[in-house]
């Protein structure tokens, strides 16, 4: 696991969305073991009250579980994990439509680029 971290953002966020990406793009899948407090920090060389409050976060969320006596895993309820890659997708769609209204595009606009990157984009991958 390598994370380059953002001096504007906590740790224990950077962390954690890591974890939500690994585990929305399948490299962690439901059911999964994540690294221990102590393996993890000691890979990120970060303090382990960072990573212990990045799972206790996670915890909160219901994204991962602890078993006792085991260590921690990825929730094996998929509805979760769906509902995490919709909320990271919102995240990129607001992110990407606030710049484009700053670069002076209407929202048809926007709705038209997208539509034309889209169909581009499945146009380029059927060749």
């Amino acid at each position: 696991m390598s994370i380059e971290f953002d001096n504007n953002l906590p740790i224990y966020l950077q962390i954690m969305n890591y974890i939500k990406r690994e585990i929305v793009t399948g490299k962690l899948k439901a059911g999964d073991k994540i690294p221990s407090v102590r393996e993890l920090a000691a890979e990120l060389q970060i303090n382990p009250n960072t990573v212990q409050r990045t799972f206790q976060e996670l915890e909160r969320e219901a994204i991962v579980e602890t078993r006792r006596g085991l260590g921690r895993y990825v929730t094996s309820e998929e509805s979760k994990i769906m509902m995490i890659k919709k909320e990271m997708a919102g995240d990129l769609l607001e992110r990407f439509i606030h710049g484009m209204q700053e670069l002076g595009f209407t929202s048809e606009d926007i709705a038209a680029i997208v539509a034309e990157a889209v169909h581009s984009n499945s146009s380029e991958s059927k060749n």
